[in-house]
């Protein structure tokens, strides 16, 4: 028994060690094709924000950004915090501005089969928000959504401010990006899962379905299922 759990503890070490960290770089050029390059390396599929230095102690994001491997990546539209009394900001981005990858690092969604797992995952890290599937569940509900899918993780994510989406599998836990819509590795774990909650582990006891209507109930797939269509 304490072999097991000795496997089962360094497993997790592991794993809180293998989630992907920020990694900060400047913008060395940029093409007329929307891409960038960098002055560090950043692994591909990372997204991040552009940072640009207005001086006087006056910073802006500006744009986002995501690593197409090496020294190149591609910048997009910023859609985070969006609102219609700030201010929208037009600054192009410049050679010498400042990015981040992996700003929202920190906040990870995780996908689990049941309370179990879910549970020794999170403890095991001390170093991450957790954001509880719950919310997701609510999403997908209120968004008359039937299944997981790459968008909707991907809107969530947004609206929620998530950097990470860590899904358990049976092969691992793989650790998505929901804004490249990339998967940056898989993780080890060595849980015994003996039941999977569908379409995940989220405490539906506790919330009240009175709110929606009977129509509005989908029939979600089984939890392997559902989370191999996540591509």
């Amino acid at each position: 028994m304490k072999k097991v759990i000795f496997i089962i503890l360094s497993t997790l070490i592991l794993m809180a060690d293998g989630l992907p960290q920020s990694i900060k770089s400047t913008i060395s050029n940029i093409s007329k094709n929307g891409q960038i390059t960098l002055s560090t390396s950043v692994p591909k599929g990372r997204s991040g924000i552009i940072v640009h230095n207005y001086g006087n102690g006056l910073f802006a994001i500006t744009h986002t950004a995501i690593s197409l491997g090496g020294n190149r990546a591609k910048i997009g539209e910023y859609k985070a915090l969006q609102h219609k009394s700030l201010p929208t900001i037009q600054t192009e981005p410049q050679k010498g501005d400042s990015l981040i990858f992996g700003n929202l690092y920190s906040n990870v969604l995780l996908i689990a089969p049941d309370e179990q797992s879910y549970s020794k995952i999170t403890k095991s890290i001390k170093n991450r928000v957790w954001i509880h599937p719950d919310m997701y569940a609510y999403y997908l509900i209120n968004s008359d959504e039937s299944k997981i899918t790459l968008k909707n993780l991907k809107k969530f994510a947004i609206e929620n401010q998530i950097g990470l989406i860590a899904i358990v599998a049976k092969d691992g836990i793989r650790v998505l990006d929901p804004l490249s819509s990339r998967y940056l590795r898989k993780l080890p774990l060595n849980i015994n899962i003996t039941k999977a909650q569908s379409p995940f582990y989220a405490r539906f006891e506790q919330i009240d379905t009175n709110i929606f209507s009977q129509a509005d109930k989908k029939e979600f797939p089984a939890y392997y299922k559902g989370i191999e269509s996540i591509r």
